[in-house]
């Protein structure tokens, strides 16, 4: 009989594509899911990561456990909530782990928690970013979930991808928003002098396979793909969705004011999502990009092309119809 896997986030992005890669491999797959959604190739396991004791009994007779899921957000008002899901409850699901026996455990973290570039050079899983982002941040919060996990009594390895793209971000992240957003025509200006680091979102679900037994229990390895200019981003987009580059560049000054200006409206109505998140204003310059090469080594992470992805990406979204 194929061994179990316990994986939460099924339902998301990244974590869609890992269920499809888990049963691929031959793993049995049980989801953590909220609400009824249904699953194909997985026994949906109901719960909230705020509750993991509801669930904790389903991870009994799982080998392993596969922790993709995160609360995503740039609002204001979900940063409270994105501690409790991202920190406290990968602690608990951790510790729920350890009691049920599970042997190991992949935890899905982000490239964020090393920083931007030094002086241009990618940087590796030994770079520790600067404090310039909110206490409450989504990135900060990853970065106390990577403290979290690496403190749990259970064998844990830490995965942390770029920016994925690919086909089935229909929530959409902010990457596949960019996208989704390209393709519309939305785009009225260039982006910021900045770079990033885009990866196929196939290849990151990949690596969290091989993880299972490849990885190290105590390591970090980040998942990149390719470093780009964000000018080379778009110029990309432009060329796989046939829409025109656009001409207006705003300041970086602009933005980073548009984004405090809007940051006061989130606070003064707290149900509604930032156009400009303060966050991603902050480290719209930056360059982020990583030196994947442990994940290469370790883990066998050979990215395919990113136009590929980026094709796939807008191919998924027009067949929908999304995008025209």
């Amino acid at each position: 009989m194929s061994d179990a896997v316990f994986l939460t986030g099924a339902t998301g992005f990244v974590g869609g594509h890992v269920l499809r890669e888990l049963t691929a491999a031959g793993y049995r797959v049980r989801a953590l899911v909220r609400g009824g959604a249904a699953l194909v190739g997985a026994q949906p396991v109901p719960g909230d990561l705020e509750e993991v004791g509801a669930f904790a009994r389903a991870l009994d007779g799982c080998r392993y456990l596969v922790h993709c899921a995160a609360l995503y957000s740039f609002a204001p008002a979900d940063r409270a909530r994105m501690r409790r899901v991202n920190v406290a409850g990968t602690a608990a699901l951790l510790e729920a782990a350890r009691v049920a026996g599970v042997e190991r455990a992949v935890v899905t973290s982000s490239a964020s928690t090393v920083g931007p570039s030094r002086d241009g050079r990618p940087v590796d899983e030994r770079s520790i970013p600067p404090a310039h982002d909110a206490p409450s941040s989504y990135h900060a919060s990853k970065r106390e979930q990577e403290r979290a996990a690496l403190a749990a009594r259970v064998p844990v390895v830490l995965l942390l991808p770029t920016a994925p793209v690919g086909p089935g971000d229909a929530s959409p992240t902010p990457t596949g928003r960019v996208v989704l957003d390209f393709a519309r025509g939305r785009m009225v200006a260039l982006p910021p002098r900045g770079g990033m680091n885009l990866v196929p979102v196939e290849d990151v679900a990949r690596a969290h396979v091989r993880a299972l037994v490849g990885g190290r229990p105590g390591e970090r390895y980040l998942l990149g793909g390719e470093n780009l200019m964000l000018d080379d981003v778009w110029a990309l987009l432009a060329d796989v969705t046939g829409v025109a580059l656009p001409r207006l560049r705003v300041p970086d000054a602009a933005i980073l004011a548009a984004a405090y200006v809007d940051e006061a409206r989130c606070r003064l109505f707290p149900r509604v999502q930032p156009f400009v998140p303060l966050e991603g204003a902050r480290m719209a310059s930056d360059l982020m990009f990583v030196d994947s090469a442990k994940a290469g080594a370790e883990l066998g992470h050979r990215p395919g092309p990113v136009r590929a992805a980026l094709e796939r990406a807008v191919a998924w979204y027009r067949a929908r119809g999304d995008a025209a």
